[in-house]
């Protein structure tokens, strides 16, 4: 199979996520671009991030329209990721491929099993607590800094558990975060997009931002319950392929 045809079908996956669940579709665009399409680990994280800084504002604005994305919370979340991803950024680029690798694959197991667990219904009414919000966006934000990923596939299960938001804010919200941390990251990296392949980033990134308006729809006819069980179990089977691969 053609990498352009690769690229366009991870692409696809990868919007589709983002755009249903508000994140998790950034954890698969790195195995994606390292397994089908040849890129080291290095190069994959700093791709991913453009792909995932495009399409989350294509999802984001979609989200905006709908009016779930509550934009105080919003704000407070990703201007505490701000230098967490500034600061990680660059540390990644001296850090081993295989320790990355390995931590990426830790990272979707994690992400994996939150997701597997039973979801928390709530009003959304319950008061913001800033201390919290803050400290889980500084993490969220070197997360983002060290492994290309925008950290959505955290940031709905903290917005929902910690912050008591309802699904669908939360999923608005989340893009928010995942926008302004993947921004930063990037900016930190700009030296090593040069040697990005944009032969295959462009249709990648493309088929992402269409997957992104179709994941939008699916989240209106489709129960959120049934996507992040789905979504987990794919999860779960890339990253132990990547923690076997990381050992053997």
């Amino acid at each position: 199979m053609s990498a352009l045809i690769l690229a366009l079908v991870a692409g696809a996956v990868v919007g589709l996520a983002l755009g249903a669940l508000g994140g998790g579709g950034s954890v698969l665009a790195v195995p994606a671009l390292i397994y089908l399409l040849g890129f080291t680990p290095a190069a994959a994280t700093t791709a991913s991030l453009i792909i995932v800084t495009a399409t989350s504002l294509t999802a984001l604005y979609a989200h905006a329209r709908s009016g779930t994305v509550r934009w105080r919370v919003g704000v407070l979340f990703a201007a505490a990721g701000l230098l967490p991803a500034v600061v990680a950024g660059a540390a990644a680029a001296r850090l081993p491929q295989p320790v990355l690798t390995a931590a990426f694959a830790v990272v979707a197991v994690l992400a994996a099993v939150r997701m597997l667990r039973p979801g928390r219904t709530d009003t959304g009414r319950t008061a913001v607590r800033p201390v919290k919000a803050a400290g889980v966006g500084a993490g969220l934000g070197a997360l983002t800094g060290l492994l290309g990923v925008g950290g959505g596939f955290l940031a709905v299960p903290a917005l929902v558990a910690v912050l008591t938001f309802e699904m669908q804010a939360a999923v608005g919200t989340s893009l928010l975060v995942i926008s302004a941390n993947s921004l930063a990251s990037l900016a930190t990296r700009g030296a090593t997009t040069a040697g990005v392949d944009w032969a295959v980033i462009a249709p990648f990134t493309g088929a992402a931002i269409l997957g992104a308006w179709d994941g939008k729809r699916l989240a209106a006819k489709v129960s959120g319950t049934l996507l992040r069980r789905a979504f987990a179990v794919m999860l779960l089977a890339v990253a132990v392929f990547m923690l076997v691969d990381a050992v053997v």
